[in-house]
C-alpha cells in the first residue's frame, strides 16, 4: 500500500525546476540546496534569487499566477518545452500548495510578452491595469462606467487620433501611478475618449478620439466600439490598450490589433 510520502515522491520526482511565487527570504532559504533550477515568480526579487521572473500583478487566479510565471520562464530560457516544472504557492491565506505542470507551448498566450516586451514600461502597464481594476470594482459614484487607456507610442497614438474637448493634462507633468493622479483619471473616466499615457507613465491626453483604420482587426463578438477602438490604435502603432467595458465590467488588454488579456477586477 503506498503511503502519503511514497505518492509525495512520485509527485516531486524528475523536476527540471521549481517555482516558488512570492516567498519571503527564511521560506526561499529552504530551496537553495535543490538540485535543478529554483525560480522566484513575484512582484519583487526580494530574495535576490538568481533565477526571477517578475509578476506585474498577483493573479488572484492561481491558475493564471502559474501560467504566467511559466510562460515567463520560457521566453526568458529558463525552461523549455516539455520541462516538468513543480510550482510552490500559497493559497486560502497561509498555506502553501504543491502544482506539478508541464511547460508547454500552448502556454505562450502572450501575457508575458505584453508585460516584458512592451514599448512603455512594465510598470506602467501594470499602474494603468491597477486603475482600470480599481474602477471596474467600484464604478464612479457606484455606477458603471467604461475607459480606454492607451499606452506608449505617445506619439504616433496623437497623430492618429484627435481632441474632442480641451486636454486637462496639456501643460502638466503628471504620471499614472500617483494616488492623486489616479483619481483625477477615475473622475476624468466618465466622459468620452481615450486617455494616452506615454511610455513613461506622463498622462499625455484626455478626451481623445482615436482614428486608427479598423481595416483587418478582428475582436471576439460582443465587444463594441471602444474595444475596436482600442484594438486598431495597437494594430497601426506600438501602443497597448487597456480597455473597461461598461456593459460587463471586464478589463481587457490589447496589442498588436490581438485581445492579449481579459481579467474579472472582481478577482483581484
Amino acid at each position: 500500500m503506498s503511503t502519503p510520502a511514497d505518492l509525495l515522491d512520485d509527485l516531486t520526482a524528475d523536476l527540471d525546476a521549481v517555482f516558488v511565487f512570492s516567498p519571503s527570504s527564511g521560506f526561499y532559504d529552504r530551496f537553495e540546496e535543490l538540485e535543478g533550477d529554483v525560480v522566484v515568480v513575484a512582484p519583487e526579487n526580494v530574495v535576490d534569487a538568481e533565477q526571477f521572473v517578475e509578476l506585474p500583478l498577483e493573479f488572484e487566479n492561481v491558475r493564471d499566477r502559474i501560467r504566467f510565471g511559466v510562460e515567463g520562464a520560457m521566453d526568458r530560457d529558463i525552461v523549455d518545452d516539455g520541462d516538468e516544472v513543480g510550482c510552490v504557492v500559497t493559497v486560502f491565506g497561509d498555506h502553501d500548495s504543491f502544482v506539478r505542470v508541464r511547460a508547454d507551448e500552448s502556454m505562450h498566450s502572450g501575457v508575458y510578452d505584453l508585460f516584458a516586451n512592451s514599448r512603455a514600461d512594465p510598470g506602467v502597464i501594470r499602474d494603468v491595469f491597477e486603475v482600470a481594476i480599481e474602477l471596474g470594482k467600484k464604478g464612479q459614484k457606484g455606477k458603471p462606467v467604461g475607459a480606454l487607456f492607451v499606452t506608449g507610442d505617445a506619439g504616433k497614438v496623437m497623430n492618429k487620433s484627435r481632441p474632442l474637448s480641451y486636454n486637462p493634462f496639456e501643460k502638466s507633468h503628471v504620471h499614472v501611478g500617483d494616488p492623486i493622479v489616479n483619481v483625477m483619471l477615475k473622475e476624468f473616466s466618465r466622459l468620452d475618449g481615450a486617455f494616452v499615457i506615454s511610455d513613461s507613465g506622463k498622462i499625455v491626453s484626455a478626451y481623445r478620439y482615436l482614428e486608427p483604420g479598423a481595416e483587418g482587426v478582428d475582436i471576439p463578438k460582443g465587444l463594441g466600439a471602444r474595444h475596436m477602438a482600442g484594438a486598431a490604435i495597437t494594430r497601426a502603432t506600438n501602443a497597448t490598450a487597456i480597455v473597461l467595458s461598461e456593459s460587463d465590467g471586464m478589463v481587457r488588454a490589447f496589442k498588436g490589433g490581438e485581445l492579449i488579456l481579459e481579467i474579472d477586477p472582481e478577482d483581484y
